[in-house]
């Protein structure tokens, strides 16, 4: 019997963008759009560990975005 490995318990930027399929780039900028308060915030997303649940909101607020903009083109 094998016993599964529990999951990551946190995630890098860079982690948290590939688990979400995106570059860095688009993580910052969907972070600076729904998350963050300022500005002033953003200096602190590089050192920022992502949780499980971070990625889960993230990708919700990802598939919104990506559906919104091929609603736009259309």
């Amino acid at each position: 019997m094998t016993i599964p490995r529990p999951g990551k318990g946190y995630y890098s930027e860079t982690e948290a963008a590939q688990a979400l399929g995106l570059t860095v780039d688009s993580l910052r900028a969907l972070v600076r759009q729904h998350i963050l308060q300022s500005e002033d915030e953003m200096a602190n997303l590089p050192m920022t560990t992502f949780q499980p649940s971070d990625l889960l909101l993230l990708r919700l607020l990802s598939s919104s975005r990506s559906q919104q903009t091929t609603v736009e083109v259309r």
